[in-house]
Order: C-alpha cells, then sequence, then structure tokens
C-alpha cells in the first residue's frame, strides 16, 4: 500500500505532510537527493533525512547557498529536490534560482512549504503571497500548486519525470483531501475538470479549491451552474481548458490563496484576453500583506471563502 492509499475522501492534511511521506516513498525506487535549509521538521523532509541520510544535506540557513548546491548537484547529474518555507526558496533565493537554475535549465525542483496566508500566527514575514507570480515568470519553469494531500503527492511523481526547473507549492495548514487516491489521475499542466456547469466558471488552485466546489453546491441550490478547474498547474496553464471556459460559460472568477496580482487569476485573464475576452473577477489577497492570527479568522479577513466566490461569480454573471 502507498502513501495516497492510506487517505480518504475529507481526511484533512497539510499537503507539506504529503510531500515528506511521498518523498519519501519515491526514495525508495528513485536516485535523488535532497536538500533543506534547517526547517526539515516544519517541511517535512525530515522523513527522508531519517530513511535516506546519505542523501540528505542540510544546508543551514543560508537559502540562496542552498540554491547554489542544488544547482551544482544538477549539473552534474543529480535530481535535486530543494525544501524551505516559499518565502525564503522564492522570495530569498530568487536570484539564485533565475541564474543559476532557471537560465541554464537545470534539473532541480524547488519545493516550498509554508506559503499562502494559512501559515497563520507567523505572520506577514512568513506568509508569502508572492511566490507563484514569482517563479512564473521565469523562462521554462513549471509551477504547481496542489489542492490536496493525494495531489500533492502525485504532482511529485509527475516532477520526477521532467529534466526542467520546477517550483512546487506546498502548505501548513491541514485541508481536506478531494481526490479518491483510487482514481484520480494527475496529469502535469493539464486542469482537472471537477464539476460541469454553464452559466460561469470557477478556475481555482490550491486550498481554494474545495471552496470553489462548495461555492458550486451552493449556486446549484439557487440555480445557477457553475463549472469548477482545479488548476494545479499555473505554468504551463492548460490555455485550451481556459479558453473553452470562456466560450462555453461567457464569465470567468479566479480563486487562489495569493497575491491577485501575478498568480492564478493574471495568467488566466492573459489567456483569456488574447483569444477569448469575458469577464475574469478575482478571488484572492488584495495586493495586501498578511498579519498574524488565528487561519480561520484570517481567511474571513481576506476574503478567502466560498461565500466570496459565490458573490464573485454572481457579479460576474451580471457582466456577460
Amino acid at each position: 500500500m502507498g502513501y495516497i492509499d492510506t487517505l480518504k475522501l475529507g481526511d484533512k492534511v497539510a499537503t507539506r505532510e504529503a510531500y515528506g511521506k511521498a518523498l519519501c516513498e519515491l526514495g525508495e525506487t528513485e536516485d535523488f537527493v535532497v536538500l533543506d535549509a534547517d526547517l526539515a521538521e516544519a517541511t517535512k523532509t525530515c522523513y527522508f533525512k531519517k530513511a535516506f541520510p546519505d542523501r540528505f544535506f542540510d544546508c543551514g540557513i543560508a537559502e540562496g547557498n542552498m540554491i547554489g548546491v542544488a544547482a551544482g548537484l544538477a549539473a552534474a547529474g543529480r535530481r535535486v529536490f530543494a525544501s524551505s518555507f516559499a518565502m525564503f526558496a522564492a522570495g530569498r533565493a530568487f536570484e539564485q534560482i533565475r541564474n543559476s537554475v532557471a537560465y541554464p535549465r537545470l534539473n532541480v525542483n524547488v519545493c516550498a512549504t509554508h506559503a499562502g496566508i494559512t501559515v497563520g500566527e507567523d505572520g506577514a514575514t512568513h506568509q508569502c503571497l508572492e511566490d507563484l507570480a514569482l517563479m512564473r515568470t521565469l523562462p521554462g519553469m513549471t509551477v504547481i500548486n496542489p489542492s490536496d494531500a493525494v495531489e500533492g503527492a502525485l504532482a511529485l511523481k509527475a516532477v520526477l519525470e521532467l529534466d526542467t526547473p520546477c517550483y512546487v507549492r506546498y502548505g501548513r495548514y491541514a485541508v481536506p483531501v478531494i481526490h479518491d487516491p483510487a482514481t484520480y489521475k494527475f496529469e502535469l499542466g493539464k486542469a482537472d475538470p471537477v464539476r460541469e456547469g454553464s452559466d460561469a466558471t470557477i478556475i481555482a488552485t490550491g486550498i481554494m479549491v474545495a471552496m470553489a466546489m462548495e461555492a458550486a453546491e451552493k449556486l446549484a441550490a439557487e440555480g445557477i451552474s457553475v463549472r469548477v478547474l482545479n488548476m494545479h498547474t499555473i505554468k504551463p496553464l492548460d490555455v485550451a481548458a481556459v479558453e473553452a471556459a470562456a466560450r462555453e460559460t461567457g464569465a470567468i472568477v479566479t480563486a487562489e490563496e495569493h497575491n491577485i496580482i501575478g498568480g492564478l487569476g493574471s495568467a488566466v485573464a492573459e489567456a483569456v484576453g488574447e483569444t477569448c475576452p469575458v469577464p475574469v473577477l478575482r478571488v484572492g489577497v488584495a495586493d495586501e500583506f498578511g498579519r498574524s492570527g488565528k487561519v480561520p479568522p484570517l481567511l474571513e479577513l481576506y476574503g478567502l471563502t466560498a461565500e466570496k466566490i459565490i458573490e464573485k461569480v454572481k457579479d460576474s454573471i451580471t457582466l456577460k
């Protein structure tokens, strides 16, 4: 029995936990090395460290150096996973990722945890709301944001088959398992069609997919038919699925635990604006920094809720 086979629909599991468990499981048959920046217990690479100590390297609180080490190992032919909190992996080490990994197109997977508002009490300095924007600007960089533990584990297996740079975003907060591990097929770069609908489309990523599903159910009770797409891959974006949603439903709402600038909402608006212009309304953090607090009140405060998605869907339909 594999790790995802232990998961059940409705279980609440942090995607960082799925990362650590899946990394350890894959390590039994795949040859790769794991780097961390003195946060193995938090990023959950501690599981791999315990199982494969000869393939684990703690680079200390020196994220830029960690990426440099990762690049050197990749240039020497090794497959590499490098982990830290999103603020430090994508933010502090951005220049090293750009020049030492993305520019030479090296096989380094930057797997960052503790992204978004759901970092909670760690506050604004650690609640990275810019990482998807930063990473998707880099040429050749694949950017993935899993919605649950099942997807988080399967995404890890998928990126092992790439030979180009990749950024995968994992979270601290336990979120519901929404995919059946026995049947779900993860396909890199292809949107996951969660629900069909005709009046509007919600395109969500990460923890907002579960909220989009909830919103669609409530809207259905009001007679509003909404399509839901789980956009787990931010780059390359599934433009075909976005264009089909625009043509067939006439209005789009995006939902992400990220600044509304530069992330999923921007990517979708760019695609729609070029080929099939329709209203695109965005649910996300409205160009603000986070703040310290318990997660549920923070989600309410920043409008990352099913209720806000419902409001935006109704607004988008009036603009058709």
